[in-house]
């Protein structure tokens, strides 16, 4: 990647303070002023500006308005609010529109270059992302999903500081949150990212084939064996091996796991010769590992061995401020392979994706992209084009909205049946005739609605109080 200085520019309409700005920062930065709103996005049109340092009372406009603009037509400009005391009220309303930080007119140097070094901080670790994002996908034809949620900021700030640690990882998730794609972030952030990076998804492994799959084997060890293969760990041998769904791990390959984790060795199958192997091993899994533990099905010496640094990813529905981020992204990526040019999607569109709750989490939301990028003929994706099923969902309680109708109606057409059943004196053949159905029809709902353990329980209660009613069914 390529490092020159960053472009600062200084939007005040005092001059004096406009240079005394420039001194301190002008060893660093590169820097260019400016004196009123006019002159800034003219600036900002013309020349590659990374920070603003702004000035909300300017001569020719509001300094919220010029805000409002740059961070319209130029998002990745970080801004940065000089402000006096007085007017700590336009402070706050820039900091809800997007400014970095504030700082007051009467600072000092020092605390300018420590404001704008944490600026510069936060740009770099955005240009490395970018970039990271870019190898990865050459790489290996993966996408890099991170987002900018809070939730997920968290968790790439632990990424970061785990990655160049040579300690084992377990991921945890749902599935579809990207634990693939966490584990060659961590890989690529390592001192490893030059070696190479192997997977291998456990569950799709079948069970007599797992041991050679993993640890490899020889020449005639088994039927089928026709030439010595090399297992998983001996390709990772330098690098990083990833091992997905390893709670689907069967028993009795759980202890062979354990001692080429404990031993760094392994032995293939058809051999008793120790083979030496250095990998640097991340393990993922949607299962609650705590829970096969305590049923039995999972080593609890092995959990312990895997669980040094556990990560979890939240769920897409509990960072759905990332989905307009995803969905570009993806739109972007479809558009490139399909050679369409859908470019837009409407604000309606996006509210109906932002109120599902995605079980399928980003996949499902990959996959739905995909489709509609693919069937799209007038480049925007409109919230007619999202299929009626992300539609009928509740998000609070996590049932869709046909399912629910269904039981309000069961539960409509249950309490209408008792009534009439009531008030026809339990008579079964009186209340099909009241309500024109069939005999064979009521009995039907009465299985379908529950209602013989309804009456069932009414009689055992009748009897209890030994006041005993007639019941006619």
């Amino acid at each position: 990647m390529e490092n020159k200085k960053l472009g600062i520019l200084v939007v005040d309409d005092n001059q004096s303070l406009r240079e005394l700005l420039e001194t301190i920062l002008k060893n660093r930065y590169r820097v260019i002023t400016a004196g009123t709103g006019g002159e800034a996005l003219q600036v900002l049109n013309e020349d590659e500006v990374n920070i603003v340092l702004l000035d909300l009372r300017l001569p020719d406009c509001d300094g919220l308005d010029i805000l409002k603009i740059m961070k319209e037509k130029y998002p990745d400009v970080e801004v940065m609010i000089i402000s006096v005391v007085k007017d700590i009220d336009m402070v706050v309303r820039a900091m809800k529109l997007g400014a970095n930080n504030y700082i007051s007119k009467e600072f000092d140097s020092e605390e300018v270059l420590a404001l704008v070094e944490k600026i510069e901080e936060k740009i770099a670790e955005k240009r490395e992302r970018d970039y990271l994002k870019g190898e990865l996908e050459q790489y290996s034809g993966l996408d890099l999903i991170l987002g900018q949620s809070m939730v997920m900021r968290q968790v790439e700030e632990t990424l970061r500081k785990i990655a160049p640690l040579p300690t084992t990882v377990l991921l945890l998730g749902e599935t579809g949150t990207g634990k693939k794609i966490m584990a060659r972030y961590i890989h690529q952030k390592s001192h490893l990212s030059n070696k190479q990076f192997v997977t291998l998804d456990l569950s799709t492994v079948p069970d007599n084939l797992l041991e050679s799959t993993i640890f490899g084997h020889e020449k005639g060890a088994f039927t089928g064996a026709y030439k010595q293969r090399y297992g998983k760990f001996e390709l990772a041998d330098g690098g990083t091996l990833f091992l997905d769904e390893i709670g689907c791990l069967k028993y009795d390959m759980q202890s062979k796991l354990l001692r080429a984790i404990q031993d760094k060795e392994i032995e293939r199958v058809g051999s008793s010769k120790a083979l030496k192997v250095d990998v640097r091993l991340i393990v993922a899994t949607n299962l609650d590992l705590t829970e096969s533990v305590r049923k039995g099905e999972f080593r609890e010496d092995l959990y312990y061995r895997i669980n040094v640094i556990p990560i979890k990813l939240p769920p897409l529905r509990e960072r759905l401020e990332d989905i307009t981020e995803f969905v570009k992204y993806f739109m972007d990526k479809y558009n490139k392979r399909f050679r369409k040019n859908v470019s837009k999607i409407t604000d309606a569109a996006l509210d109906v994706l932002k109120n599902y709750n995605w079980p399928g989490n980003i996949r499902e939301l990959e996959n739905l992209i995909e489709r509609l990028v693919a069937i799209n003929d007038n480049n925007v994706i409109s919230q007619e084009d999202i299929p009626v099923e992300y539609y009928l969902f509740d998000k609070k309680t996590g049932e869709d909205q046909e399912s629910m109708l269904q039981k309000a109606c069961d539960t409509f057409e249950r309490n209408f049946i008792l009534k009439t059943l009531e008030d026809e004196r339990w008579s079964r053949t009186r209340t099909s005739n009241t309500l024109g159905i069939p005999i064979s029809t009521l009995k039907y709902k009465f299985n379908r609605l529950q209602i013989y353990d309804i009456l069932a329980q009414r009689k055992k209660l009748s009897r209890r109080a030994r006041n005993p009613r007639n019941i006619l069914l």
